[in-house]
């Protein structure tokens, strides 16, 4: 089957409310939601992208149908239903980083079945990506995740995957069971490191790597944050090194490096080349409010290579 897109991504998409300064309650209105942030980043990069989702028939919902189309990301696997609300989420910040408080109990893509998924786009695109997160939001929800998974793979569509570990969705057992699972499945396995150490029980970022591995990823990605990145094929690994950067807002920057690295992939680049690419537009994403808004394009990361 051809591809008609480098990149399908399938999770749950959301208004974002940030904060824009500790303390005071004025808040920025943006858009979230990893898979969602990762596929514009990737169609800001070049790469011909569709997002797969269930939204509310609400005023959120437009809103985030006509961002899709002003960032050129596909969206006619996006279903809208008006039995339940789309998302909302709000980023405060202070000195220990920023932190989430979500509003999404019973929202339209916690309600996604794997009868609902849209197989064919999934089968017409060179990569599936998909996140932890959208494992955690329902029972439905994750069986659809890891339905997606196993049809990309018989398609001989590419996996990514994102940990993205969120503990108040749910119990880490449970996290850790199901994680282990995706991770057998995908192609790409893109953790930060703190989700790892808490998966693996692991703090070396060396023995992290190689737990990723035994649990199937043949290819793997430790995000480090500032520090960069560990990339591995199981037989070379080599560490990117943070680009040097006065950080604003870091919400988003994981899913930025995910949609970076995932479009130069799909351009054919080997992982080692398109880490470091993802790494500088990263760098370029925390230097702005919100989780869109400061994705780059690519004038932007060659400037900074």
């Amino acid at each position: 089957m051809p591809h008609s897109f480098d990149i399908a991504a399938l999770g749950e998409a959301m208004l974002e409310f940030n904060q824009t300064r500790p303390g005071e309650p004025q808040y920025l209105q943006g858009f979230g939601g990893d898979t969602s942030n990762a596929v514009i980043a990737a169609a800001r990069a070049g790469a011909r992208t569709c997002y797969l989702t269930r939204l509310g028939a609400d005023w959120f919902g437009d809103e985030l149908m006509a961002l899709w189309r002003r960032e050129g990301v596909d969206a006619g696997g996006v279903e809208r239903d008006r039995q339940a609300h789309t998302g909302i989420y709000f980023v405060t910040h202070g000195e220990g980083g920023h932190a989430f408080s979500y509003l999404r109990a019973g929202s339209a893509a916690s309600r996604m079945t794997p009868e609902w998924l849209p197989r064919e786009r999934v089968q017409q695109s060179r990569i599936l990506h998909v996140s932890g997160i959208s494992l955690a939001i329902s029972d439905s929800a994750r069986e659809t995740v890891l339905e997606a998974m196993r049809v990309a793979r018989e398609a001989g569509t590419l996996v990514a995957f994102d940990s993205n570990l969120r503990l108040k969705l749910w119990p880490l057992e449970v996290a850790r069971q199901t994680i282990a699972q995706a991770a057998s499945l995908c192609d790409y396995f893109l953790p930060s490191v703190e989700d790892a150490a808490a998966l693996s029980g692991m703090h070396a970022p060396a023995a992290i790597l190689d737990w990723a591995h035994a649990l199937g990823a043949p290819q793997v990605v430790l995000k480090l944050g500032a520090e960069g990145a560990l990339a591995s094929d199981g037989r070379r690994r080599e560490r990117i090194a943070g680009v040097p950067v006065r950080a604003i807002d870091a919400t988003g920057a994981g899913d930025c490096y995910c949609g970076n690295l995932l479009a130069r992939i799909a351009r054919g680049e080997d992982l080692f080349a398109a880490a470091r690419y993802a790494n500088a537009a990263a760098a370029l994403a925390v230097q702005g409010f919100g989780a869109v808004a400061p994705l780059p394009y690519p004038r932007e990361v060659e400037a900074l290579l």
